[in-house]
C-alpha cells in the first residue's frame, strides 16, 4: 500500500536506532518532503520498478532505459532530480529501493541503475558524485529489508559529524 501521508517508525538496533519518516509520494505530499532535508541523514527513494507506463518490458531488459519510454520512471527521476538540488540534501547518502523485485515483469536493478539513477546522480556530464546505491527489494516478501538497514547504519556512523543526530 502506498503511504498516505506521513509514517514514523523507530528500528532499535543493538549499538543504534534510527528514526524513520515514510513520507508520501503522491505530487500533492512532495512539497512537505523539504521540511525534512536539513535533519535526514540518509534519503531513501522507493520506486515501483513494475510501473513504467507505457513502455515495452521486454525492450527494458535488452537495452538502458530512456526517459522518452518510461512514464511512471521518468517521472520519479525528475522528481529525484528536484530533490537532490535542494541545498540541504547535498552530502544526504541516498538509496534507492527498486522495489517489486519479486515480480516477473519487474524492471531489473541494473537497468534502473544504468538508465535511471546515474543519470540523475552523475548528471547528463557526470559531474557531480554523491554516496549511493540500488537495491532490490520487495516489501512483500521482505527481500533487500536486511541490506537496507546495514547500509543505513553505516552511513548513519560515516555522517556523524558532518550531519550530528537531531533528536526529535
Amino acid at each position: 500500500m502506498p503511504t498516505v501521508g506521513q509514517t514514523v517508525a523507530t528500528v532499535t538496533l543493538p549499538d543504534m536506532y534510527l528514526k524513520i519518516w515514510d513520507v508520501g509520494g503522491q505530487q500533492s505530499l512532495r512539497e512537505l518532503w523539504e521540511s525534512y532535508y536539513s535533519s535526514c541523514h540518509a534519503i531513501v527513494f522507493v520506486i515501483d520498478s513494475t510501473d513504467v507506463g507505457d513502455a515495452d518490458i521486454a525492450k527494458l531488459s535488452s537495452r538502458e532505459i530512456t526517459a522518452d519510454e518510461v512514464g511512471r520512471l521518468n517521472e520519479c527521476r525528475l522528481v529525484l532530480e528536484r530533490l537532490l538540488q535542494d541545498e540541504a540534501t547535498e552530502g544526504v547518502p541516498l538509496l534507492v529501493l527498486a522495489n517489486k523485485q519479486d515480480r516477473e515483469e519487474c524492471v531489473e536493478v541494473v537497468r534502473i541503475k544504468e538508465g535511471f539513477v546515474r543519470k540523475v546522480i552523475e548528471g547528463e556530464k557526470g559531474g557531480s558524485v554523491r554516496d549511493s546505491r540500488v537495491l532490490p527489494c520487495s516489501a512483500l516478501t521482505g527481500a533487500g529489508v536486511e541490506e537496507t538497514v546495514e547500509w543505513l547504519c553505516s552511513r548513519v556512523k560515516w555522517n556523524k559529524e558532518s550531519r550530528p543526530p537531531v533528536l526529535r
